[in-house]
């Protein structure tokens, strides 16, 4: 509400007297007190999660985390596995635009359904193990589009394409190679 009594133009829009002081910050606490004596607050409640069950967010009965160190954590990992994979799926495009028949010839056929879409447009596995298992296939992807990017065969048009300096940084980030496969 500061915002608004500081912009001339938002008072303006909201039928507000210039000299109208803004919000008081009394009115949240008043609102509290009103909601808690009329006993409403299990309403507010029941609500939000009558919504967070009908978009799949919480299940009856199940156990639920609230520990914000987890969720953090779970966030942290999705947020990394979306990285790699927008960055292949970002490369592999670029690459196809500028080298469209190189690019052809090293695509592995899995790759056009796996990097046709942009990562957020799947659904992610829920579990742990599957979300490592995706991130380590998408590394495998990543180290093999690289190979045939370092190999003399390539053409320099794909070298000098600017997601490629990108899924190199990236690569080096976030994999190292174990005996030829990503860990």
């Amino acid at each position: 509400m500061l915002s608004v009594c500081a912009r001339i133009n938002w008072e303006y829009a909201l039928g507000l007297e210039l000299t109208d002081p803004g919000f008081r910050f009394s009115v949240l606490t008043e609102f509290r007190a009103r909601l808690v004596a009329g006993q409403a607050e299990r309403l507010s409640l029941n609500t939000m999660l009558e919504r967070f069950k009908a978009r799949g967010l919480i299940k009856a009965r199940g156990k639920q985390c609230t520990d914000s160190t987890h969720v953090l954590g779970a966030v942290h990992d999705l947020h990394l596995l979306e990285l790699v994979a927008e960055t292949l799926r970002a490369t592999l495009d670029d690459l196809a635009a500028v080298v469209p028949d190189w690019a052809r010839v090293i695509a592995q056929p899995a790759w056009f359904k796996c990097y046709a879409h942009r990562i957020e447009d799947y659904h992610l596995p829920k579990s742990r193990e599957k979300r490592e298992a995706l991130s380590l296939e998408i590394g495998a992807d990543g180290l093999v589009l690289l190979d045939a990017l370092d190999d003399a065969s390539a053409p320099a048009a794909a070298r000098s394409v600017l997601m490629v300096q990108t899924l190199h940084d990236v690569w080096r980030v976030h994999y190292a190679r174990d005996h030829e496969r990503p860990r």
